[in-house]
């Protein structure tokens, strides 16, 4: 139990980290099914929850991670409503973590593999049971600006006319902002991007900058994990790959 305290300790970091597998699929998914799930339209700057129920299995912490995308909007009044403690107890987990509100910088995503359809009700919200993820995986990956590998099987699309927000490291690789989160800073909106470099505490070597499109950019990750990263207020990045999957 112990470790457990330990880990749990990193709450509000790991569950950062587990909204890049909201999209995530498994390796049995992506070989059993070729259908091509397509989202809504415009994704841009959509709100969304997620609750994380960790349960102690076998001495290690395993996160169900549930995301109210593209359900709803995590209502503002019963987000706020949720008590993580009586959410354990009612799911029979040893704790229970809210990450969010969030909102997507993505246009659209189109995603390969079985669609979701188990769905839970938390105070209200329904969310759809996205991933189970074990939390000791994750706790040396919970550090700003290190990237790790997310095998989601997608395509992210930002479309043409649209500013995107990336983060440079120093070998050159682009990381282009997939999401932005207001739960280090509630003050975080789409409007306030472009002054975000002056929040950051990004390290030497690395550059935060803006641009827009002339056309559309495709992060393609089907065949290939995704390599994703957080900077220091909880926004996460996607790398654009150097090689493109044909």
């Amino acid at each position: 139990m112990q470790r457990f305290r330990r880990t749990a300790m990193f709450a509000f970091g790991i569950a950062s980290l587990l909204l890049a597998t909201s999209c995530t699929t498994d390796s049995r998914s992506q070989i059993s099914s070729t259908t091509t799930k397509v989202a809504v339209p415009d994704m841009r700057d959509g709100r969304y929850c997620e609750v994380l129920l960790v349960s102690l299995k076998e001495s290690q912490p395993i996160a169900s991670v549930y995301n109210t995308y593209p359900l709803n909007e995590c209502p503002e009044d019963k987000w706020l409503a949720l008590d993580p403690k009586a959410l354990a107890t009612q799911f029979g987990a040893n704790v229970a973590m809210l990450n969010g509100p969030r909102h997507w910088m993505i246009n659209r995503v189109e995603k390969i593999g079985e669609s979701t359809t188990e769905k839970a009700d938390f105070g209200g919200i329904e969310m759809y049971k996205q991933a189970t993820v074990p939390i000791g995986s994750l706790v040396d990956q919970a550090r700003p600006y290190s990237a790790y590998p997310v095998s989601r099987s997608t395509i992210f699309t930002y479309n043409a006319g649209t500013e995107i927000f990336q983060l440079t490291s120093p070998d050159g690789s682009v990381f282009v902002m997939q999401s932005f989160s207001q739960q280090k800073d509630p003050t975080l909106t789409l409007a306030s991007l472009p002054s975000l470099a002056t929040k950051l505490a990004v390290p030497s070597g690395w550059t935060f900058s803006s641009r827009t499109l002339t056309q559309d950019l495709k992060i393609v990750t089907v065949k290939n994990p995704a390599q994703v990263l957080q900077d220091d207020l909880g926004n996460s990045y996607s790398m654009i790959p150097a090689v493109p999957e044909s």
